[in-house]
């Protein structure tokens, strides 16, 4: 970092070391600290609400299956030949995996103004490769027409934005700077109940005196009440005071006594600010079976399927070719999050195939089994005749021939 001195006329230039820089510093070249706040990305990260927010959110995109698919008419078909199916499958480079380029494209949105960036290694016009890059490493410039066209640099160096894989939240803002007073009330609320457990809790009260006793009878005074009343085994016991002293008890004040419900609110306030349900980053004072199970679906519904429809987006916009684009997509597999018990999900199949809304095969693919032979055939297991392979009179089927003989003459 260069700082210009003036002096005699002249202005000279001092060489300062980066290697510790102040939190000002960390805020030019990161973007670290959050905009209007003391707090910065690091001391925010310390606050458990939101920590657990921004794993909750990142982590369970990261934990779903990436299925590249092929337009198959009006219909889409997983194509898992496709390279980008085996680049994704495989890894997206030699040192990061799916799952961590995910979950850090999503936690970099949630938590930077510019959101998420990884670069499209290309050759032969073919992705090799998709490499992350931190946030103080790319920048992301958007066009001043209206438009906000995004142009981007790594390193420095121009990038092709079709290349670009870039992910970032609403508003041009991240959740994260949104949130940045009720994150820095969270933290001054936390590191003040550390200061008052450190320092020792507030007396129960304190003896007044009509006059005055000395310091040496003040001494003999504070160590006669310790042996008398301090310790579990003088607890209640009956205080005697001398020369007209007075024993004031303290009370705690209207903001003492409630300063665990407002730690509470503003862990309701952060979740509200992420926009996942408390009950999943461990605030369990409403929670109940039923709210749970409802506050999860909304997660899925109002949390998770815009990250997914964003992140689908950019990597279809940067993994294929745009003659590409019409016939292939990358969709998220949303199966894992809506998964009920074993017993509902076979019940639930079982009704879709007597329905024949589903057959067999696609039964089983629902539980990650491989397909059958004659399980294509829509019918209703649950009637003889009607099942595959059986014949009219529900037992094993039979050539025409041996089922006359055993059906016996006309």
């Amino acid at each position: 970092m260069l700082q210009f001195f003036k002096k005699s006329g002249r202005v000279r230039a001092d060489q300062k070391s980066l290697g510790d820089p102040t939190e000002a510093e960390y805020s030019l070249f990161t973007g670290g600290a959050l905009p209007g706040s003391t707090v910065s990305l690091a001391v925010a990260l310390t606050v458990p609400a939101v920590q657990s927010a921004i794993r909750l959110v990142s982590e369970a995109c990261a934990t779903l299956d990436i299925i590249v698919e092929r337009r198959d008419g009006e219909n889409w078909k997983a194509d898992p030949n496709h390279p980008i199916a085996a680049l994704l499958e495989s890894g997206p480079n030699d040192w990061t995996s799916t799952f961590e380029l995910v979950r850090d494209l999503v936690a970099t949105a949630l938590t930077h103004d510019r959101g998420g960036v990884a670069w499209v290694n290309r050759i032969d016009g073919e992705a090799r490769e998709i490499i992350r890059y931190e946030p103080a490493h790319a920048t992301v410039d958007f066009s001043t027409d209206g438009r906000q066209e995004p142009s981007f640099k790594i390193n420095n160096r121009a990038e092709d934005a079709r290349n670009i894989v870039h992910l970032r939240g609403p508003f041009g803002r991240s959740c994260l700077a949104l949130a940045a007073d009720a994150i820095g009330a969270a933290k001054d609320m936390e590191s003040h109940a550390g200061k008052l457990f450190k320092n020792g809790a507030r007396p129960a009260g304190v003896i007044e005196m009509v006059k005055g006793i000395g310091d040496d009878g003040l001494k003999k005074m504070a160590a006669a009440w310790r042996k008398a009343h301090e310790g579990p085994d003088n607890a209640g016991r009956t205080a005697i005071l001398w020369d007209g002293a007075t024993f004031r008890p303290i009370t705690l004040t209207s903001t003492d006594a409630q300063f665990l419900e407002n730690r509470k609110f503003q862990i309701v306030e952060i979740a509200r600010a992420f926009r996942v349900p408390p009950s999943m980053i461990y605030d369990l004072d409403r929670a109940t079976w039923s709210n749970s199970e409802q506050m999860g679906k909304e997660f899925l519904s109002y949390t998770l399927e815009p990250w997914l429809r964003a992140l689908e987006g950019a990597l279809r916009r940067s993994l294929f070719l745009p003659e590409e684009r019409g016939q292939y997509r990358i969709r998220f597999d949303r199966d894992d999050l809506t998964r009920a018990d074993l017993t509902d999900r076979a019940t639930a199949i079982n009704g879709l195939i007597a329905s024949r809304v589903l057959n067999p095969n696609e039964g089983r693919a629902w539980l990650d089994l491989p397909p059958r032979e004659g399980g294509e055939e829509y019918a209703n297991p649950n009637t003889g005749s009607n099942q595959p392979g059986l014949g009219h009179n529900g037992g094993p089927a039979l050539d025409d021939q041996t089922e006359d003989r055993a059906n016996g003459p006309e």
